[in-house]
């Protein structure tokens, strides 16, 4: 029997509508107290070095709100590592951040940066923090993965989301493949990117996917069904690819 497939919500745009007006509202902490009740496994979000969406006091305002295991997405900096460090979430992925992005572009190159991800794995790792990679779906990052100890990776599903034609089988094909190598070693794959109702199923009947990350589209989904509708959705989609 295929194991359940767990579902993180990003709430990082909730608090990008938030921070548009400069305010309170909405709380991203109101959204994640609603992941929970809609049937959602964990909450992820992004503290980026502007504070374009997440800002440093949310952290521990969402850990203190909701049961729920925190998951968060950083860049490999001292100042984010020294955040992580003194919050604890239960897990941190290092994803790569450049300033000009709107959001996360492509995966992290776990295997050309060995030596300067190093530190930042073992440290996490030996706070007891659980540590991911975001990376390619490809042999190399997840091999990197392996030499660098992180005991889950993120398989990057932005390629696949964007594919069209013969093309969405080959990216699907290749995300398979890839879960598949990363738990024959070890490794706990998840995946995220991109992913909407008219893709995820696809992915999520992958058997050796744990978790799923979902976010833009979901809050995209909130503003004409609400959050709790969207979230359900998502959640029956994946139970039914299972």
């Amino acid at each position: 029997m295929t194991p359940a497939l767990r579902l993180g919500v990003n709430i990082d745009h909730v608090a990008t509508i938030r921070n548009a007006r400069g305010g309170d509202h909405p709380d991203p902490v109101r959204a994640a107290q609603v992941i929970e009740s809609a049937g959602g496994q964990g909450i992820t979000c992004h503290l980026r070095e502007d504070r374009r969406h997440i800002r440093d006091e949310d952290l521990a305002r969402i850990q203190a709100a909701s049961p729920l295991p925190l998951n968060l997405e950083m860049a490999a900096t001292e100042e984010m590592l020294e955040i992580a460090l003194r919050h604890k979430p239960h897990a941190a992925c290092i994803v790569p951040e450049r300033r000009e992005e709107r959001t996360t572009e492509g995966g992290l190159d776990a295997a050309g940066q060995h030596n300067r991800l190093y530190p930042f794995v073992q440290k996490l790792n030996d706070a007891g923090i659980r540590v991911s990679l975001f990376i390619a779906p490809e042999a190399r990052q997840i091999e990197a993965a392996m030499r660098l100890g992180a005991p889950v990776v993120e398989l990057h599903t932005g390629e696949y989301a964007h594919a069209e034609g013969e093309q969405v089988a080959a990216e699907l094909k290749r995300i398979a493949e890839m879960a598949a190598l990363a738990a024959k070693n070890g490794i706990e794959p998840h995946a995220g990117h991109g992913l909407t109702y008219d893709n995820v199923q696809p992915v999520a009947a992958i058997p050796q996917l744990a978790e799923l990350n979902i976010g833009h589209y979901l809050i995209g989904e909130a503003i004409f069904t609400g959050l709790e509708a969207s979230i359900r959705k998502m959640r029956e989609l994946m139970d039914a690819a299972r």
